[in-house]
């Protein structure tokens, strides 16, 4: 919530949200079916052991307890107040609760943003209303809070009615109440105990980052889930998610509004801005989260995480009795990136001379041989983990484990090399009654039915580990801060400005009449690329405004004319400040440097490979601005092409550290530029041979509200949103 002169002293704690000792309901029904009568009944069912009061004008008592006819009548302030009254009256009961001395209030209601411009008027009315009272609100239009540690049940969820959850480490956050519901239930189902579960609504104060953070510090909180539809403050969603990296808290989250229907719903359904989903992938794996795919592969990566075994350098080793499930096991590992090395070659004889035909590189197969001794089960897992020293290891056993004339001796042999290795991520695959999973749960093994599942689970605890374990890179460069110009610059005026930054330009003249540009061309030496420059037409070869191994000067004469022609078509009204005369560069490989800036989390970089690479390879990478040159120089090695930049196929290698120096300062210009900066597209840059430099040939930077800059943005933002599968 932005700052307000009105208010003095504004709450930042939302512990009394989560952990209230009072609890006041703003509209209580007596009917426990009600909205206003649902957080009551089910308060009273779970033993919530705090004060309830309900409030309700018409009525004595409430469900049996005693009801106060206002907010003021309240015989003591409560901590937390539930708000289920109709949109229009909700304003002045949070007026109410500010000068009651209410810190926090649950808003029920809804009728706000959601419904077009009279609710967000409306909506601006209650904020008001809460900046002026020192109120932090949830919602409106909010599912509300759920508390199964102490019974609170601030939510008129109906899902509760298939069954409470039972109390865990597990804390969710979702924009959506009834997905996040859905989510609570899903949950439940699949024995996972939850600390809280916070349903934002539309986030006119308290945001998904609030939340987050609030489950940070939550002492009873291990593993944060979170359903988002639309990211409305990304400034404090990213502050949150450090912190709970910083914490060792993983969090995963299931980031919705991917394609242009789906992103079109989520701004109707919460009045939020989606985001470039590209953008949105990149910055939050930069931030240590796990992006969920699914509502099951965010509670696969909720429920191992409870483990807490988060590999730094994650390998996966597999023992299996099934020949298929290793190959399904392999593949589900190669398709997340997750290795899977060999077992060493000792350890490999060793176990072949246990069972010949056994197949024991990895995954590690001792076949149904072990049915006739299980010690053999014991030994082949044994091996795998500690020879085969794998981080993580995962024993596919399916429906033996369920046959009463194996599970109890398979049981003894698994768990006596579980309590050897407590330290490794030790994971079941199997088929069995729940009570038999119950066991191994019990003796420390995580049990999923679907082999492939565990794999992306075991995949997303090295993802944390590695966050967990990365430190901070170098400072960014000192970069001297520019004032945008007015309108969108030309490509002179545009490599004008960054040069002052350090951006290297190729070797270039401005002429304006063909005399120059001849003089130009000798100067540089033949061939020369001639373009046409206007800070109307910023994508000129697309108009023929570019030609290039110009290599006489009758060409170019001849060129410098056609170029005005093709401009004088293409662009009537364009102003035209003349030809650019460049040197033609030959022996660098071409890459693009950009700049998106991003309505969520503002400017960020993009690198890869110019020419076809990215058109068609979409083989780029994303980072949020700003950051140091060695950050810069991780960027570039990580993109599926750096093999060309490192000296492929007998090549020599590129200047790979000119190259960071010049996406490192870009990125900090592009931070200090502040949002007027709409987007940055170097293409090409040409990355010389080591030692030679990077030089950039072609230069553009969109400023907002100008002629042109619209198309450049979106030309850059297209690319990255191209990319299935962003690296930072």
């Amino acid at each position: 919530m932005n700052a307000d002169p009105a208010v003095s002293s504004f709450p930042s704690s939302l512990d009394g949200l989560l952990n209230p000792r009072t609890v006041a309901v703003i509209g209580a029904s007596d009917d426990p079916l009600r909205i206003g009568g649902r957080p009551l009944a089910y308060m009273r069912s779970q033993g919530f052991t705090g004060a309830l009061y309900p409030v309700n004008p018409n009525r004595a008592s409430v469900q049996g307890l005693a009801a106060f006819p206002s907010i003021a009548a309240l015989p003591e302030t409560p901590d937390v107040a539930i708000v289920a009254v109709s949109a229009h009256l909700a304003p002045q009961a949070v007026a109410d609760l500010g000068a009651r001395g209410t810190r926090a209030a649950i808003v029920f209601s809804a009728g706000f943003a959601e419904m077009g411009d009279e609710g967000v008027l409306l909506e601006r009315q209650l904020v008001s209303a809460a900046r002026r009272g020192g109120v932090r609100l949830l919602g409106p239009n909010s599912l509300g809070v759920l508390n199964p540690r102490i019974g609170f049940y601030g939510s008129f969820t109906s899902v509760v009615e298939m069954g409470f959850p039972a109390a865990g480490r597990v804390a969710i956050a979702s924009q959506s109440g009834a997905y996040g519901s859905h989510i609570l239930g899903i949950a439940r189902r699949n024995g996972i105990g939850i600390s809280a579960c916070v349903m934002t609504g539309n986030e006119c104060d308290i945001t998904l980052g609030d939340v987050i953070q609030s489950f940070v510090d939550d002492d009873a909180t291990d593993v944060i889930a979170v359903y988002s539809e639309g990211i409305r403050d990304g400034a404090g969603l990213l502050c949150a998610l450090d912190a709970a990296r910083q914490a060792r808290k993983p969090v995963v989250m299931m980031k919705v509004g991917t394609s242009t229907l789906g992103s079109a719903a989520a701004q109707s359904h919460t009045a939020s801005i989606a985001g470039n989903d590209a953008v949105t992938d990149a910055v939050l794996a930069d931030h240590g989260v796990v992006r969920a795919t699914s509502t099951e592969h965010m509670l696969d990566v909720a429920r191992l995480a409870t483990r807490r075994i988060f590999p730094v350098n994650n390998a996966l080793g597999v023992i299996t009795v099934s020949g298929g499930a290793g190959v399904i096991v392999s593949d589900a590992a190669d398709k997340v990136g997750l290795p899977m090395p060999a077992m060493p070659h000792a350890a490999q004889q060793r176990l072949k001379a246990l069972i010949p035909f056994a197949s024991p590189r990895n995954p590690v197969d001792c076949t149904a041989q072990f049915m006739n001794d299980l010690t053999v089960a014991g030994q082949f897992t044994r091996a795998v983990v500690e020879d085969g020293n794998y981080p993580s290891i995962l024993g596919f056993f399916t429906y033996t484990v369920g046959a009463d004339s194996i599970a109890e001796g398979l049981r003894v042999q698994l768990k006596a090399v579980r309590d050897a290795h407590p330290d490794r991520l030790l994971v079941l695959s199997i088929l069995a009654s729940p009570e038999r999973v119950a066991q191994y749960e019990a003796d420390g093994f995580p049990v999923f039915e679907d082999p492939a599942r565990a794999v992306r689970a075991i995949d997303a605890m090295g993802r944390f580990g590695a966050a967990f374990a990365r430190v901070p890179g170098r400072p960014a460069p000192r970069v001297p801060p520019l004032l945008l110009p007015a309108r969108t610059p030309s490509e002179v005026e545009a490599k004008a400005l960054l040069s002052t930054i350090g951006v290297a330009v190729v070797p270039e003249h401005l002429c304006t009449t063909p005399a120059a540009a001849v003089d130009a061309a000798q100067s540089l030496s033949f061939p020369v690329v001639m373009k046409i420059v206007s800070p109307d037409i910023l994508h000129k070869s697309e108009m023929g405004g570019v030609l290039l191994g110009v290599s006489s000067a009758d060409a170019v004469r001849e060129g410098f004319a056609l170029l005005m022609e093709r401009a004088s078509s293409a662009a009537p009204d364009a102003r035209i400040d003349g030809v650019l005369v460049a040197r033609q560069v030959s022996d660098g490989v071409e890459c693009i440097l950009g700049i998106q800036n991003d309505p969520v989390f503002g400017p960020v970089a993009m690198f890869g490979l110019g020419g076809i690479f990215v058109e068609v390879m979409q083989d780029v990478v994303l980072k949020k601005c700003p950051f140091g040159e060695d950050v810069a120089e991780q960027m570039i090695r990580s993109i599926r092409g750096a093999p060309l930049l490192l000296g492929a196929r007998g090549k020599p290698p590129v200047d790979v550290r000119a190259l960071a120096v010049m996406l490192s300062r870009l990125s900090v210009f592009a931070h200090q530029a502040g949002p007027r900066l709409r987007a940055v597209d170097l293409n090409p840059v040409f990355a010389m041979p080591e030692g030679q430099g990077a030089y950039a040939a072609d230069a553009v930077i969109d400023v907002d509200g100008h002629v042109g800059g619209e198309d450049a943005a979106d030309g850059l933002a297209g690319r990255a949103a191209a990319q299935p599968a962003p690296r930072s």
